[in-house]
């Protein structure tokens, strides 16, 4: 598919004055994968899942409390700004919902490590832009964010692609392991079949 240079783009922060940006790129993508609106790795709840609305009610709340975070990648449009990216980040507390947990956590305490401090679940793109590195754009601004914060180990759990037959971009949820090679991570364990655990330390940066 033929997609379109984004130009220039800024890097800003999921808040509830930048919800409208966030809400018109998934509303773009028909609520994504399934209408999820990127609700599932947060803690587990009984709004969850429900619908395609309830999911943007529930992302909406999230979002208001604080504990919905994720740097946006936005580009000037014609009709003003746009989110066209995003990078879903927080802790292990606000992001708990992991894919494979149960083995996630056998081989973490297996190995005498700790959970990270912030984890990185999510990597989206909007269809007209892909293919020109908006994952390791929207990847670095979650790190950015992450460093300001206060720094410290983070994770991310991305894909392998298969080499026998073209794997779709909205199966690469959270990018690929190059993608995250590229940007610092060691790999330290595979998770699941295609997917892996990924590390790197970050030392805070102050935003002043």
């Amino acid at each position: 598919m033929v997609t379109t240079d984004p130009g220039p783009t800024t890097i800003t922060a999921l808040t509830t004055d930048t919800w409208p940006l966030f809400e018109a790129l998934v509303d773009r993508h028909n609520g994504i994968f399934g209408g999820c609106w990127c609700i599932w790795f947060h803690p587990d709840c009984a709004e969850r899942g429900q619908s395609a609305e309830g999911n943007r009610a529930l992302k909406r709340r999230l979002v208001e409390e604080g504990v919905a975070r994720a740097a946006l990648v936005v580009r000037e449009g014609e009709d003003g700004e746009e989110a066209i990216a995003w990078a879903e980040f927080g802790t292990p507390e606000q992001l708990p919902t992991i894919h494979h947990r149960t083995q996630y956590l056998k081989d973490l305490a297996a190995a005498g490590e700790v959970e990270p401090d912030y984890r990185i679940t999510c990597i989206f793109v909007d269809k007209r832009y892909r293919r020109h590195g908006l994952v390791t754009t929207a990847l670095q601004g979650a790190l950015d964010m992450i460093a300001a914060d206060g720094g410290g180990i983070v994770e991310g759990y991305p894909h392998i692609p298969r080499t026998d037959k073209p794997t779709s971009s909205s199966f690469l949820y959270n990018g690929t392991r190059s993608v995250y090679e590229r940007a610092g991570f060691d790999f330290i364990r595979a998770k699941g079949q295609r997917n892996t655990v990924m590390r790197r330390t970050l030392a805070p940066v102050s935003s002043g």
